[in-house]
């Protein structure tokens, strides 16, 4: 098992973002590594970012502050590049992981709790619960993995025939979402694997998202087919009401309150939608790379603040925030 301590502290409290105003109504940008990243995740509330790089390993922001709070280093001895990470929703754990193993973080003390491999799979994606111990894995084998790390518990979720590529975890982590190439979405009990809710769509299933009450749920394909669900009924609320034609979406998160929802693609697109009807309120453009060709970025995460201001980190190595007003 992999540890590594650092003697850094977090302030867990909400936050407005403030700034001068740039263009486009972006209120602040904050340029997190140089050379771009392969991962980048945000805190519920838009104030931490946790940043993965190829030649700096995993660092830890706060965005209110613009201060690096910690630097982890590689995941693993082989400095596997990281692909996919999460923060939980209360901001004390953090999950990273590379194609084959993953790593727990508390940020509260700047600490890894260790590092676990996958066999005979490759990961996708991931979450993780408040309690920091539930985590719930994406895997090109067709299965949704939960795992208690305080007694290894572990309950694979069949229902997909193909690929997992997007999970979302509850965060008193008893409930699911995962989202496959077999064009369906599940809402699930972690505790039995019993399906709640069955989300069919007409194309494969890229990206999930649980709003954090548990009212609603949220479901995207590449072709448009991206639907906002009511939980209490399972039945469809809206669907998006997409501009660009056959856009995928990279990231997608609630409101606290569940009226709105924001979105990010591969191709630098960040936008603001209803959840009643699907509209789109506002859409932004992150910044990419100097000199990159061709100029583009993928959009890793997004967040509303406490605010309402729109929160991004991207590929480019940036987080953005853009005033909503």
């Amino acid at each position: 098992m992999y540890k590594k301590f650092l003697s850094v502290s977090l302030l867990f409290s909400t936050f407005a973002l403030s700034g001068c105003f740039l263009f486009n109504s972006e209120l602040q940008r904050w340029h997190l590594a140089q050379q771009g990243s392969t991962s980048l995740s945000l805190s519920r509330d838009g104030r931490f970012a946790l940043i993965s790089t190829n030649i700096q390993g995993i660092a830890l922001w706060d965005l209110q502050q613009n201060k690096k709070l910690a630097d982890f280093g590689s995941q693993d001895q082989y400095h596997n590049s990281v692909i996919t990470s999460y923060i939980s929703d209360n901001n004390r754990y953090a999950i990273t992981a590379t194609t084959q193993n993953f790593a727990v973080w508390d940020l509260g003390w700047s600490q890894a709790h260790g590092l676990w491999s996958i066999d005979n799979a490759k990961i996708q994606d991931v979450a993780i619960a408040n309690n920091g111990t539930d985590v719930l894995l994406a895997l090109n084998n067709g299965k949704a993995l939960f795992i208690d790390l305080t007694n290894g518990r572990r309950l694979e979720f069949l229902a997909h025939r193909n690929n997992v590529n997007s999970v979302a975890l509850s965060a008193n982590g008893r409930y699911a979402l995962s989202g496959g190439n077999d064009h369906h979405a599940y809402l699930w009990d972690t505790r039995s694997g019993q399906i709640i809710y069955s989300f069919k769509h007409s194309s494969r299933v890229n990206q999930v998202a649980l709003q954090r009450d548990g009212k609603f749920a949220f479901s995207a394909t590449d072709n448009n087919d991206n639907i906002i669900w009511d939980l209490t009924t399972g039945n469809k609320i809206t669907q998006l009401a997409m501009k660009v034609r056959y856009q995928t979406l990279s990231s997608a998160r609630f409101s606290d309150d569940g009226q709105f929802l924001v979105t990010g693609s591969p191709s630098r697109r960040v936008e603001l939608w209803r959840t009643d009807n699907g509209e789109n309120i506002k859409n932004w453009r992150a910044e990419v790379q100097p000199g990159a060709r061709p100029a583009t970025a993928v959009v890793y995460d997004v967040a509303i603040s406490p605010t309402g201001n729109v929160v991004a980190g991207s590929s480019a190595g940036y987080a953005q925030a853009w005033s909503t007003d």
